[in-house]
């Protein structure tokens, strides 16, 4: 595992880890899911956040501000840290496929193709019970649909819910304030602020030029595409080298 960024929690402290199939960076944690269905977490653990070393059979994690996330083989869900506004409220729910940790809220994907969502709503972001057809969801706000276009709720002030027009979409992900599209001939779109929470332009919506892309997570401010011969793009705010990926590349880890 590598890791750049803001590491003042040890949030990057994943170079002892090993047999990771997949990963989450929260707001100052990481989790790595491990191929038998144990979870690792590193950095801030004030909330609990990181309290996920009895996890068994999971089989996809999601990290939020203060809180994790793991969808379990038999699609139930279990949750860990901060739950002021109920976001770690899921025990109840069954059929999940795939779940998204926002900053205060948690959304889960059914396998009929329907959204459950808990915590925060000032903004309308849980305000998902009439969506349909969802094949993958975003806790920024969005639900690809499976005629590849997206429907997105929650605040709208810099224009990051604006995706109506998207089509021939395979994959979303939500930042703060900006939301990305991946394409399915491998171009990235994207819509919303352009600039951090401080006003400077920072350019996370910039990936007109981008090609051969085959995922596109957004973070707080930047934006990193994978490419198809396994190096990385990136960018947006970069004050903690958190688009520092330039000589990166993925290595297929035999199974």
């Amino acid at each position: 595992m590598v890791a750049v960024g803001n590491n003042d929690d040890g949030q990057c402290d994943v170079s002892g880890w090993s047999d990771i199939i997949a990963v989450s960076a929260g707001y100052y944690h990481t989790v790595g899911l491990k191929r038998d269905g144990t979870v690792v977490a590193a950095g801030n653990n004030d909330y609990g956040q990181c309290n996920v070393s009895g996890w068994s059979d999971i089989i996809a994690v999601s990290a939020g501000w203060h809180h994790t996330v793991g969808l379990k083989r038999d699609g139930t869900v279990v949750a860990v840290g901060y739950n002021k506004y109920g976001q770690c409220d899921v025990s109840g729910w069954s059929d999940i496929i795939a779940v998204s940790a926002g900053s205060k809220h948690t959304v889960g994907l059914k396998k009929d193709g329907t959204v459950v969502a808990v915590g925060y709503n000032k903004y309308g972001q849980c305000d998902v019970s009439g969506w349909s057809d969802i094949i993958a969801v975003s806790a920024g706000g969005d639900g690809l649909k499976r005629d590849g276009t997206v429907v997105a709720v929650g605040n709208n002030d810099d224009g990051q819910c604006d995706v109506s027009g998207w089509s021939d979409i395979i994959a979303v992900s939500a930042g703060h304030y900006h939301t990305v599209g991946l394409k399915r001939d491998g171009t990235v779109v994207a819509v919303g602020s352009n600039e951090n929470v401080l006003g400077e332009v920072t350019g996370q919506c910039d990936v007109s030029g981008w090609s051969d892309i085959i995922a596109v997570p957004a973070g707080n401010a930047h934006t990193v595409g994978l490419k198809k011969d396994g190096t990385m793009v990136a960018i947006g705010y970069n004050q903690y080298g958190q688009c520092d990926v330039s000589g990166w590349e993925l290595k297929t880890v035999e199974k």
